[in-house]
């Protein structure tokens, strides 16, 4: 096994460093063919995301990576060396599993990078330049990002304020089917949180605006209805949800507004989510029953503690990485031990058949089953003789880089490497 990984990410290097080195996607297949080209590079696989640009390829060393990330896009070397970082063989492996469980990502646990991932495989199996290894690593990488999400909680808990309202909301109605939620204000993050809370069933979506167009361009987007602002006070006891965020310099719904709206209801709950600043819903709403009111900074705190929880399952997440990429290198290296193991047996057995075909006239004519005894013995010989370095080899496979051994063993038995 010889892998190596050249990239650089959010961790390393700011947005304008990565859009120098970031690869378009209609380019990707002629990026990997022209990397596979290069002398030894018997694999490539080309990662580029708005986080993170990583190249990984198989047969050759870092230093020809970064030449060719550097080359490919006209880039000087000495302007970005010091934002890239470097891995190899089992590195490789422990890096990708990482990325590919969302342990390296900017919110860990997020879902989109499995899916990128899996696109920029896709890419390089179609330009056929996967190798013998890439292969392997990233069904392998697959599969231990699933075990990951399966067996810790990485991935459960809302990471960002849409997400956090829509969890709220179901800790408040439990199902969400057949709900409707009210967007006053039409905000770029109002609009995001109708969108989690509709894919996570909410029936229907009315929209207000002080510009009644806006009303009816974001209405359009859930297939809902457009209210005319002057109108609000009529509709608004529909929604079992309302996402608020108009930049009005006073209080929208006031505690007597909400009193006269959970009585229009028959005292069925109420969420208001309250994501302007300045507020929107004045505070004292929260007082009436069967209101809930959240505000910016609730959705955050809920943010943060959630964060803090999935931190704690990386931890976890990373004790599962450790053993799999223990086992999987170990695999790995005990595969790479078999051609040599091959060679070395058919080298014996070639010079064993030659040797038996020199001295055989000096033998005379042998019966068959001297013959048969013959064949026995020297190939019971070679056996005795290979038992040693075959089970060494086995066993330092399992351990570590067999790659020394097998060039000693070669070399000691003459023995070319393939």
């Amino acid at each position: 096994m010889r892998l190596s990984l050249i990239g650089l990410s959010h961790k390393t290097a700011p947005v304008e460093v990565r859009e120098r080195l970031a690869f378009d996607d209609g380019d990707l297949g002629e990026a990997l063919k022209s990397l596979a080209g290069f002398e030894g590079v018997s694999g490539a696989m080309i990662l580029s995301t708005c986080n993170r640009v990583e190249v990984l390829a198989e047969g050759t060393d870092e230093h020809l990576i970064r030449e060719f990330l550097c080359s490919y896009h006209r880039v000087p070397a000495d302007s970005v060396n010091d934002y890239l970082y470097g891995y190899r063989n089992d590195d490789v492996i422990r890096h990708v599993f990482r990325v590919a469980a969302s342990l390296d990502s900017m919110i860990v646990g997020e879902p989109q990078i499995l899916g990128q991932i899996k696109e920029a495989f896709r890419v390089a199996q179609d330009a056929g330049t996967t190798g013998s290894h890439i292969g392997s690593v990233m069904n392998r990488a697959f599969a231990v990002a699933k075990k990951v999400r399966t067996e810790t909680a990485i991935a459960r808990s809302a990471v960002s304020l849409s997400y956090a309202a829509v969890e709220l909301a179901r800790k408040i109605f439990g199902d969400l089917a057949g709900k409707t939620v009210m967007i006053i204000g039409a905000s770029k993050m109002g609009e995001l949180a109708a969108k989690h809370l509709k894919r996570s069933g909410v029936r229907s979506v009315m929209v207000t605006n002080r510009t009644f167009e806006r009303a009816v361009e974001v209405a359009r987007v859930f297939e809902g209805a457009a209210i005319p602002f002057d109108r609000l006070g009529d509709h608004i006891d529909r929604a079992d949800i309302v996402i608020s965020s108009t930049g009005a310099p006073h209080f929208v719904i006031t505690r007597p507004q909400a009193e006269r709206i959970i009585r229009r209801r028959k005292n069925r709950p109420m969420f208001f989510i309250d994501i302007a600043v300045p507020r929107d819903i004045e505070p004292a709403v929260n007082g009436v029953d069967n209101v809930f009111l959240y505000d910016i900074d609730d959705l955050q705190q809920v943010v943060d503690e959630n964060l803090g929880e999935r931190m704690s399952e990386a931890a976890r997440a990373e004790e599962i990485i450790d053993l799999e990429v223990e086992a999987f290198c170990s695999r790995l290296r005990s595969r790479d031990a078999v051609p040599a193991i091959v060679e070395l047996q058919q080298a014996l057995e070639a010079l064993r058949l030659g040797e038996i075909e020199r001295y055989g006239k000096d033998l005379g004519a042998l019966s068959r089953e001297q013959r048969e005894a013959l064949d026995r013995i020297t190939k019971s010989m070679i056996r005795k003789i290979l038992h040693s370095p075959i089970s060494e080899l086995k066993e330092i496979a399992r351990h570590s880089d067999p790659q020394p051994r097998l060039d000693l063993i070669r070399k000691i038995f003459n023995v070319k490497d393939a």
